[in-house]
């Protein structure tokens, strides 16, 4: 059947961007023209060709935008007709991003972080100066030319306040700036007067954000600021890639067998045991086998995947090709967000030397494991580092999470079993098969083995990348970065993200581990210590963290599309003074709210959404006049 799209036609320009992406139509069932001798009335199989190139819909969606800096009705209708997509579903995914546009506007935007980290650094003040200069948030400024809107949480909460900026045109850039303190360094990388940073710039920038960089003792973090990110000879140097050569010489099953004895758990959140679920993958019988690295991390406060990925992209690699060994895996995804171009840089260049070395490819090491991988960029969607979310954005569909079971490692992307793990657990891997498993459980605790990274941001004198082994207590990790800024008392502590647990300085000697959190009501998540201190007014963050989760919620599920809106709604009844009945009836509604989407939410953004709130409430009072000290 023809799909029906609009009349529009894509710019020259346009459509050398899609074809950059998609290769020229080979058939007038994939947007070429018809020749009605050789093709008749027949697809030759053409249409279902086009349909299993679906997958490619988000990289022509980038294309098309950066050309232009928006995704034209012209550009969509030739997409559409590329790939077979009705146009409805393709409008349905370009606008499920916040990153793309489906209405015009300017080529030059600024994404200018307004999120939790970035508030307690002046970002609203920035946002406001932008206000006076360039005008509203979203109107054209400069003859049309450039424009700046708020953006949720970046991932550069060590260097807050944040902008984004994507620049369209024959050679489209996004790069970020932080710390941006004025509104004219924003308005000069717009009008491009500010070029990007150098690879020396880039590398110091690196340094500053893990202020441990060089110490002895780091295992995670010890190439990152001291050795080249883009050199493969520098990585192997260092001892790169020695853990994939005895993986391939020791085989599938013993790998797994040292993971298995590692202990090592998947460090996004979840905890799920990895060992278990390669095992998992690799017995799974259909084929083929998938493998995903989840680098798409979103939670406002964490930066720690996007910092191993731009100062250690090698050793992130080394741990998928060990993954993929292990469970069998023929192909991978890197999906990084699209709020991360020099990580996303930095993954491309360190997969294409290793497959120039022949460290990726038909061949591993010369091995008989075959293996390649690619780089995907989202486009702004918190819900995407959801796995199942993931793999439908892979696959060219809106980023919804799907119904589990089936689990992914037997029905994953494509259908298919898929190997999934986020960037810091791919790169413990290969310390546990060079130490072996049981070296690798030795190190932290019992229930929490191996290191550990933590995003320390907020109201601290060295905001950074820390890492520790599993076992310090919140007290050590605060001390690590400084201390308080200006030696303020500390208000309340945020822990793994806008989904974690707000904790006063009384539980500051809790042990970082899982299960030491677990014991007083909080959680891991992702490694965010967020600090603020006495002075912080703990309503406007909590205003801002049900703000989020209502705009990142994809709507798929009624307990979350509606719970996260009704959430926001009590908290600014509170924040007005303007309770429905007491506050102690305003905290059992909030309480209800947060079991409904607990219990009935698709995934783990509606299970999470109320936690930050809820805890904030029940240990302080962060809607009364004074701080947020009891």
């Amino acid at each position: 059947m023809d799909i029906r799209v609009s009349a529009d036609e894509p710019t020259s320009e346009e459509r050398a961007a899609i074809d950059a992406v998609l290769g020229a139509p080979t058939s007038s069932w994939t947007g070429g023209e018809r020749d009605t001798e050789g093709e008749g009335h027949t697809s030759l199989h053409a249409g279902r060709e086009a349909r299993s190139r679906r997958d490619l819909l988000l990289p022509a969606l980038h294309a098309a935008q950066s050309r232009v800096g928006w995704i034209t009705p012209g550009a969509l209708a030739t997409i559409c007709k590329r790939l077979t997509i009705p146009p409805a579903e393709a409008h349905g995914v370009a606008s499920f991003y916040h990153l793309f546009s489906t209405t015009p506007r300017p080529p030059a935007v600024a994404h200018v972080c307004d999120d939790i980290a970035c508030r307690t650094r002046g970002g609203e003040s920035i946002c406001a100066m932008l206000l006076r200069t360039l005008g509203p948030e979203g109107s054209p400024a400069r003859d049309g030319r450039m424009t700046w809107k708020r953006s949720p949480c970046l991932g550069l909460c060590e260097r807050a306040p944040a902008a984004l900026f994507t620049i369209a045109g024959e050679r489209p850039r996004t790069f970020t700036l932080a710390p941006v303190t004025k509104a004219s360094a924003i308005e000069a990388a717009l009008e491009s007067r500010e070029t990007e940073t150098s690879a020396r710039q880039r590398i110091e920038s690196v340094r500053r954000s893990v202020p441990q960089s060089g110490q002895p003792g780091l295992r995670l973090l010890r190439r990152v600021g001291q050795v080249d990110p883009e050199g493969l000879d520098a990585y192997r140097a260092s001892g790169g890639f020695e853990a994939l050569r005895r993986a391939l010489s020791i085989g599938p099953a013993k790998v797994i067998e040292e993971v298995i004895a590692s202990n090592l758990v998947g460090r996004g959140g979840a905890a799920f045991p990895t060992g278990r679920k390669w095992d998992a993958v690799l017995k799974a019988p259909a084929r083929p086998h998938y493998l995903v690295c989840n680098a798409d991390e979103s939670e406002p406060g964490t930066f720690k995947d996007r910092l191993l990925m731009e100062g250690d992209p090698f050793a992130v690699l080394e741990g998928i090709l060990i993954a993929a060994f292990a469970g069998g895996c023929e192909r991978g995804f890197v999906y990084v967000r699209g709020e991360y171009p020099l990580a996303a840089e930095r993954m491309e260049r360190a997969i294409a030397a290793a497959r120039a070395g022949r460290i990726l490819g038909p061949s591993v090491l010369d091995s008989d494991f075959a293996f390649d991988v690619e780089v995907r960029r989202g486009a702004g969607a918190y819900i995407c580092g959801e796995e199942t979310a993931l793999f439908n954005s892979i696959e060219g569909k809106r980023g919804e999470p799907r119904n589990k079971p089936p689990f992914p490692v037997h029905v994953g992307l494509f259908g298919k079993p898929t190997l999934v793990n986020n960037v810091e657990t791919l790169a413990n891997v290969p310390l546990v098969i060079l130490d072996g498993g049981a070296a690798f459980a030795k190190s932290g605790t019992a229930g929490s083995s191996g290191p550990k990274l933590f995003c320390v941001s907020g109201h601290v004198t060295r905001p950074g990348l820390y890492e520790v082994p599993f076992g310090k207590t919140l007290r050590d990790v605060v001390d690590l970065a400084g201390g308080v800024l200006g030696g303020r008392e500390i208000g309340a502590i945020l822990l793994g993200g806008a989904a974690g647990v707000f904790v006063g300085d009384d539980r500051l000697d809790v042990p970082l581990t899982f299960e030491g959190t677990r014991a007083i009501g909080a959680t891991l998540g992702s490694g965010v210590v967020m600090v603020f201190d006495h002075t912080t007014k703990l309503g406007d963050v909590l205003l801002r963290i049900a703000a989020f989760f209502r705009d990142e919620s994809c709507g798929q599920c009624v307990p979350c599309r509606v719970g996260t809106v009704r959430q926001e709604e009590l908290l600014q009844r509170l924040a007005a003074a303007r309770p429905l009945g007491s506050l102690a009836q305003e905290k059992t509604l909030l309480r209800e709210i947060g079991q409904a989407m607990r219990d009935a939410s698709i995934c783990g953004l509606g299970q999470t959404a109320s936690s930050a709130v809820e805890s904030a409430l029940a240990r302080f009072e962060p809607f009364s006049s004074g701080s947020t000290k009891r």
